[in-house]
């Protein structure tokens, strides 16, 4: 072949296999954009964001996924919000993931239900991969290419799962049930693990008698140990070997708490603002209702996972009766405080205050 025809080819396969998705500017913003959402875990979103650069830069290697990411550390600290977080960022909907629940694999015939069962077997017809390239690519957008798989509690997984994993993570192929292939090349695949989560609290409670302040760096990197010979005992070295990245996530401290309350305190005014439009009002909160709630939605063992929960029923359900009472005008401002016995919230609808022109 002749010089000039081999750069042609060449030239013509690298314009067909690169990204044509978010620029420079999408790109500088998405760090940012992360650390906004996700609150204490800087590390983890440093060590993440370099690979989707590669990918829409067109340099991630072939032949195996865009990055594979293993994220450890105790439930509440944020693993599964940066996975959430970063389909927001780059295709504009937490809902833009692939995600597969571990837990439902913990069987070894259950993982027929993830590949589909083969041609000749009763229910073949029936039964329906769990992932296909159509599902894998339906997570993509046209503002990115890249496709996000999530497998949620990966060490509760069946040990024929993880050998049917290393094909993936290895050569970014997974074969189905009726012999058609997978191919995951543009994607970044994110396995969630509690494993060492336990002990890395009794650490913690042993230094400091309560899990409440974020640690040191030296006490990070006691965390990371922990965590990271956890997964070593319980994974095979081939499958360790084939992860890019084993990201530990630290506790949350007081104000990665608060800030986390933020952040959930105006998606909900957002929440109400779409949902009631000319109606809508907007919310006042003491500094003793946002401790009532962070008091109730946040802990040492389950960190911030239940302040969701905890706004709901303590927030958003007593303001949906006083809606449907009739009892808060549209453009009020309502003042949440702590009721008397510090049982519950007290709420104090007021019409807001228009400056004299």
């Amino acid at each position: 072949m002749r010089p000039e025809k081999e750069e042609i080819l060449m030239r013509t396969s690298i314009e067909a296999i690169r990204p044509r998705g978010m620029n420079a500017a999408g790109l500088n913003e998405l760090a940012a954009g992360l650390r906004r959402r996700v609150v204490g875990q800087s590390e983890a979103i440093e060590a993440i964001v370099p690979y989707v650069e590669l990918f829409e830069a067109g340099l991630a290697p072939a032949g195996r996924p865009a990055g594979v990411f293993l994220l450890l550390g105790p439930t509440g600290t944020g693993k599964t919000r940066t996975v959430e977080a970063l389909a927001d960022a780059l295709h504009g909907s937490e809902r833009n993931v692939l995600r597969i629940d571990c837990g439902e694999f913990q069987l070894e015939h259950e993982v027929a239900k993830l590949i589909g069962a083969p041609p000749g077997y009763l229910g073949h017809r029936e039964t329906q991969p769990m992932i296909s390239q159509q599902k894998l690519n339906a997570v993509a957008s046209e503002r990115s290419g890249l496709s996000i798989v999530l497998l949620d509690e990966i060490e509760k997984a069946a040990p024929s799962m993880r050998r049917l994993l290393l094909g993936v993570l290895d050569k970014a192929t997974l074969k189905l049930g009726d012999n058609t292939t997978v191919n995951f090349e543009r994607s970044l695949i994110f396995m969630t693990s509690n494993l060492g989560a336990r002990e890395m609290m009794s650490e913690l409670h042993d230094r400091f008698g309560l899990a409440s302040a974020l640690p040191s760096q030296a006490d990070a990197k006691v965390l990371r140990g922990i965590s990271t010979g956890a997964v070593r005992r319980q994974f095979s070295p081939e499958f360790v070997n084939r992860v890019d990245a084993m990201l530990t996530y630290q506790p949350l401290d007081r104000a990665a708490t608060e800030r986390i309350l933020d952040l959930q305190l105006e998606a909900l005014e957002r929440h109400i603002a779409l949902r009631l439009g000319a109606s809508a009002f907007q919310l006042d909160l003491t500094l003793g209702a946002r401790n009532f709630l962070i008091e109730r939605g946040t802990s040492a063992e389950y960190g911030a996972r239940e302040l969701k929960r905890a706004i709901h029923r303590h927030l958003i359900q007593p303001l949906a009766r006083l809606v449907l009472d009739k009892a808060i005008d549209a453009g009020d401002v309502v003042d949440v405080g702590v009721g008397s016995g510090g049982a519950m919230l007290d709420f104090a609808p007021k019409s807001r205050q228009v400056p004299a022109a």
